[in-house]
């Protein structure tokens, strides 16, 4: 598998975590094999509700803003904290604690940095952005 796709399965799997909320760390859940000809979403059953968050937008939106002035330009640090805020404000408009939500999508904000870095056409538009952090849909 190359690094590109490791990255976003990794983006995946931690958005997948925090879609299953905080008793998912606790005992996982059951995870039944796609057929082969199958695929499996990590999200569950809120996946579209995650993509049409206003929240999930807005780190978009961060997103193309931090790379406006090219991939070289970023402030990764100012990304990711700006991130980390929407995290916060997300994990609240969904009942959890917003550190805990920090916590769990904590990862996010480099590993996208590192995905657009390796294909800017990820930042094109929102469906491209949705199909590099939760797969193609």
């Amino acid at each position: 598998m190359n690094p590109q796709n490791l990255n976003r399965l990794s983006a995946a799997a931690l958005l997948a975590a925090l879609a299953l909320g905080p008793a998912a760390s606790a005992h996982p859940p059951e995870v039944k094999a796609a057929a082969p000809s199958e695929s499996a979403s990590l999200q569950g059953n809120d996946q579209a509700s995650w993509i049409a968050d206003p929240h999930i937008h807005a780190f978009y939106e961060v997103t193309v803003a931090a790379f406006a002035k090219g991939p070289a330009k970023v402030d990764v640090d100012a990304f990711e904290q700006k991130s980390f805020a929407i995290f916060r404000e997300f994990g609240a408009s969904r009942g959890m604690a917003p550190g805990a939500m920090q916590d769990h999508l904590k990862l996010i904000p480099r590993q996208v940095v590192q995905i657009a870095r390796e294909d800017p056409k990820v930042l094109d538009s929102y469906g491209n952005f949705v199909a590099a952090i939760f797969g193609p849909q």
